[in-house]
């Protein structure tokens, strides 16, 4: 026997089959629940339980003990046991996902394993997205590769911060090979990360690597806005090389309200005189109260895991900490 499932913002209601999980029910009957990775490490499928149980074989790596007691789940890993009433908020405004052939602008190295991406879209076809969001690159082959935007929303022009994989078939090898005028299949905007303005609260941002992306296409959005919260901007890389938009990030201050950008590295070596250690661990040395932030993590699991218990354990809202994982696609 079956439960139902009962979506709240959509009015929508669907059947999972036994032992089946909630995303995979809901996509076989056509039901659009955000999702990204299916395997529990991006947290894009976060949803809220407001009635009903579910269970998990193993707990999911996006998801935490206190997440699980307050009703969060995720849709990819989460198996009902009973009937469920969800709750799952659309990304705010923004145009539903389209398939397109996007036009190549430009392709700039930005460091040593970072390309910058810059992609035309379609004319007339003028999406409306929400800075955080992502689009797939559709491979030959059929899969795909996900790539938050790296800009303010614009209906036209898109940029992306690439990181190169060893061995990896789009970063290492077709991007490589991209001229201006070259077409890519996209699919865009997808996800649910985005900035909530609606919070009014204080802001904290750590990124690990290539998460700086999503988070500039929110800070971009804020430049030179008179309601511009207070920006505490916490990077984490392995090296100095590995902080490709270092000197650019300074200049942001002129454009945004009581704005610190604090570079952590792991791997710092002699000649850096900054912070190093974990990127989590900075943002706890440096802030006494972490009740009144809003928090936006993204970049490695690891890290978001790990920060998210320790920012909750010092009194960080759990209602107000935003997560977006970089993780590697399955074959």
């Amino acid at each position: 026997m079956g439960f139902e499932v009962l979506w709240i913002e959509r009015e929508t209601r669907f059947e999972v089959a036994p032992d089946e999980t909630v995303l995979d029910a809901a996509l076989r009957q056509g039901v659009a629940l955000p999702h990204e990775c299916t395997f529990g490490g991006c947290g894009t499928c976060r949803m809220q339980v407001r009635d009903g149980t579910v269970d998990y074989e193993e707990l999911p790596m996006a998801l935490t003990e206190d997440e699980v007691a307050r009703g969060v789940g995720l849709a990819c890993q989460a198996r009902p046991r009973s009937d469920l009433v969800i709750s799952v908020m659309p990304p705010g405004h923004c145009s539903d996902p389209v398939q397109v052939e996007a036009t190549v602008l430009g392709v700039v190295s930005l460091g040593h394993d970072v390309t910058h991406l810059q992609l035309q879209l379609p004319d007339g076809q003028e999406l409306i997205y929400q800075p955080g969001q992502y689009m797939n690159v559709h491979l030959p082959d059929g899969r795909c590769r996900s790539f938050s935007m790296a800009s303010r929303p614009d209906a036209q022009r898109v940029d992306f911060h690439v990181r190169r994989i060893p061995g990896g078939h789009f970063t290492d090898g077709q991007i490589a090979a991209l001229r201006p005028g070259d077409r890519l299949p996209v699919e865009i905007p997808l996800g649910s990360f985005r900035l909530h303005k609606e919070d009014e609260r204080p802001l904290v941002m750590v990124a690990t690597g290539t998460g700086l992306a999503p988070i500039k296409s929110m800070l971009e959005s804020l430049m030179d806005d008179d309601d511009c919260p207070p920006v505490h901007l916490y990077w984490g890389a392995r090296t100095p090389d590995d902080l490709y938009l270092h000197d650019a990030i300074a200049a942001w201050a002129e454009r945004l309200y009581e704005f610190r950008y604090v570079p952590v590295l792991s791997r710092a070596g002699s000649g850096w005189n900054g912070r190093t250690g974990y990127v989590q661990d900075a943002v706890l040395a440096d802030l006494d109260d972490l009740s009144e932030p809003a928090f936006y993590l993204c970049g490695s699991p690891a890290m978001i895991a790990d920060a998210k218990a320790a920012f909750i354990g010092r009194g960080a809202s759990v209602d107000h900490i935003y997560s977006d994982s970089f993780v590697f696609q399955p074959r």
